[in-house]
């Protein structure tokens, strides 16, 4: 039996669209018709070319001239024009002016016999030759002033507009293309990402796996009549994955991926947006097994209504609108994933995360210790690196990294390694790169006034110092005075662990840490600086988060006394609480703060002694690791290069290459190699 879908003689539209061909051959047979229009008219235009150098004068301009006698020849047109060229420049004009002009006859001299007189005139003026137009000029005229620029025009419209809506989106007429969908497909033999690529986030493959076997196999799924779900929502903090996850589903499942961000259905023409939606999924069933990848999907599913929002005409909302009604479109048998991807769950409207539509969330986290080490292996498998490099500790120093900020450290230290002709990537290029992503890069060419620096030196030996000392507090991994960012210097943790839970012991031990470098550099000449303005900051954040939030206050007891849950459209509710549990809150913020600063000042003024050894240190070697942290604080003494021998042996370095490549280029910036 023949395939009713064929193409054949019988079926030559394999689609059965009849009115598609129809419009088709309409729009190449007006499109042929263009063409010999046009050739026509350019052939005209090559056999009658218009005079160049002709400037339009009033009439009166004319007449003064032949009264000069100062014409030299008249071409007078059935229309009313004249044609004229002058013997001499008119007085007083510039020096480029063309002879030749054109003027328009008044109409009422054209009554009775007008032309007949200013003929029999001509020999009286002095007119070397005139004559009359013949007749086929007149039509050449008529068609190149008066016809010609209006079929350009309706050339221009016709390619601009009408051309446009052959296969246009629908829903927005003229606009045609406009309506289109913009997304980015990658067909099955291009995305090659899968499971193994993504790293860090086992639980959420696990939980996407039935996804790619409901699209290998769908009928496994269809025998006991479950339904898998149409729609998945990814939720994580920005580079976490969750884009490179939708791809591999793609990639296991071997489908095609049509990838879009919600920012690119929203115009502002009303209905865009929804066209888009339309053509995008339409295009979608018709290639299904497919997925379609919605990224930033809170720029068009933001909750509807509050605030100022312009009600259901907005054209945000009836984005929001076709992809709630599309997504009910799917039918049981239709093989079409949708997943969305967003950092901003709380704003999504709730039609849109009902059962039926996003009836799936899968929470895509930041990676833990085991998940960072996992990322770095497979971003390490692109570079070369020395064998001193362990990324099982540089997954430790990294807490709270996303995958996106770990694959930039191991780019960013290829480029570190290159810059300074190394054979392989070192473990002080990884550190650096680390250093780099996370606080900006090292300012080792900035002049610090060495007033400043002392008081740099003072400040972060401070910090050390009650780090060190407070067994609560992360180990110390690096201590520098070298400006990074907009920071003077800084103080590295290397936490044991990663850490869902803070307790108040860590809280606490996190204050006194910001206030050891006040206390610190106040200790030599009882004067501060703008320097603990961040700590400051960071300081206040904790403890009225410790009040208000996480209920670490015996005064005020386990009760939220922040409005974020009550905040309703654009307007936030009244504080929930009094003014004398206001005052309260401010109290016991204020003591958490005061506590912790004795508590630093007194540590600091017992150590005393380690924290002035610590001081002088980081103002002779710049940085120190752990293991010099320690020894200075056990009365030991180091024996390393200075930051002057460090300079020498820079200097020789470069010296010594240039003298084995042979360049003559100068001296260029002094780097100060990482101790760590």
């Amino acid at each position: 039996m023949p395939d009713p879908e064929a193409p054949g003689p019988d079926n030559p539209n394999p689609s059965n669209k009849p009115g598609r061909d129809n419009n088709l051959r309409l729009n190449r047979g007006m499109m042929w018709w263009m063409i010999i229009v046009g050739g026509g008219l350019l052939l005209l235009i090559w056999l009658h070319p218009l005079s160049p150098g002709v400037t339009s004068v009033p009439y009166s301009e004319f007449h003064n001239q032949l009264v000069q006698k100062n014409v030299k020849t008249v071409l007078f047109k059935n229309d009313g024009k004249i044609d004229f060229s002058l013997k001499n420049a008119i007085a007083g004009s510039p020096a480029n002016t063309p002879l030749k002009m054109a003027t328009r006859q008044p109409a009422m001299a054209l009554v009775g016999r007008g032309w007949q007189t200013l003929v029999d005139q001509m020999d009286n003026y002095g007119v070397v030759r005139y004559k009359s137009a013949p007749p086929g000029s007149q039509l050449w005229t008529i068609l190149a002033e008066d016809v010609l620029p209006y079929l350009l025009l309706f050339a221009v419209v016709y390619f601009l507009f009408f051309r446009n809506m052959r296969g246009g989106g629908g829903g927005i007429g003229m606009l045609g293309n406009f309506g289109r969908s913009r997304h980015q497909m990658l067909s099955k033999e291009h995305t090659n990402v899968t499971f193994n690529d993504v790293a860090g986030i086992d639980e959420a493959k696990e939980e996407l796996s039935e996804i790619v076997e409901f699209l290998r196999n769908p009928k496994r799924f269809q025998r006991l009549g479950g339904r898998i779900p149409r729609g998945v929502l990814l939720i994580g903090s920005p580079g976490v994955g969750k884009t490179l996850l939708a791809k591999a589903i793609a990639g296991e499942a071997e489908v095609p991926f049509f990838s879009i961000s919600g920012s690119d259905f929203v115009e502002m023409f009303v209905g865009v947006g929804a066209s888009r939606v339309r053509d995008l999924f339409k295009t979608a069933k018709e290639s299904s097994p497919c997925i379609i990848f919605l990224d930033e999907i809170d720029a068009v599913g933001r909750r509807r209504g509050g605030g100022f929002s312009a009600g259901g005409h907005d054209e945000r909302e009836q984005t929001l609108n076709a992809i709630l009604v599309e997504m009910d479109g799917f039918g049981t048998n239709d093989q079409v994933i949708v997943i969305a991807a967003t950092n901003r769950s709380d704003v999504l409207d709730p039609a849109l995360t009902r059962p039926g539509r996003f009836d799936r969330q899968v929470a895509v986290p930041l990676p833990d210790i085991k998940g960072r080490y996992e990322i770095l292996k497979v971003h390490a498998k692109k570079v070369k690196l020395a064998g001193d490099v362990d990324l099982l500790r540089i997954a430790r120093q990294t807490p709270m990294f996303s995958g996106a900020e770990l694959a930039a450290m191991v780019n960013e230290s290829a480029l570190i390694a290159t810059m300074l002709n190394r054979d392989a990537i070192e473990m002080s290029d990884m550190e650096e790169a680390r250093d780099k992503i996370r606080f900006g890069k090292a300012h080792r060419s900035r002049r610090v006034d060495e007033e400043e620096r002392v008081l740099t030196a003072w400040h972060e030996a401070g910090h050390a110092v009650v780090q060190y000392f407070t067994p609560a507090a992360d180990p110390i991994h690096k201590v520098t005075i070298i400006p990074r960012g907009n920071f003077g210097g800084a103080t590295f943790s290397l936490p044991e662990k990663d850490r869902l839970f803070h307790s108040r012991n860590y809280l606490l031990a996190q204050l006194r840490i910001l206030f050891g470098g006040r206390i610190a550099e106040a200790m030599p000449t009882n004067e501060i600086s703008s320097g603990a303005s961040q700590d400051i900051r960071m300081a206040s954040q904790i403890a009225r988060q410790m009040v208000c939030e996480l209920g670490m206050s015996d005064a005020l007891g386990p009760i939220l006394f922040n409005n974020h849950d009550s905040e309703e459209g654009f307007f936030p509710s009244a504080r929930p609480y009094s003014e004398k549990t206001a005052e309260l809150i401010d109290t016991e913020v204020h003591r958490l703060i005061t506590v912790a600063y004795d508590d630093a000042h007194q540590l600091l003024n017992e150590k005393v002694g380690e924290l002035t050894n610590l001081k002088d240190a980081l103002l002779k070697y710049e940085t120190l690791d752990s293991e010099d942290v320690k020894r200075i604080m056990t009365g030991q003494l180091l024996s390393k290069p200075t930051v002057s021998d460090l300079l020498a042996q820079e200097q020789q370095r470069r010296i010594a290459d240039k003298s084995a490549t042979g360049s003559q280029d100068g001296p260029g910036p002094e780097m100060i190699p990482q101790t760590s």
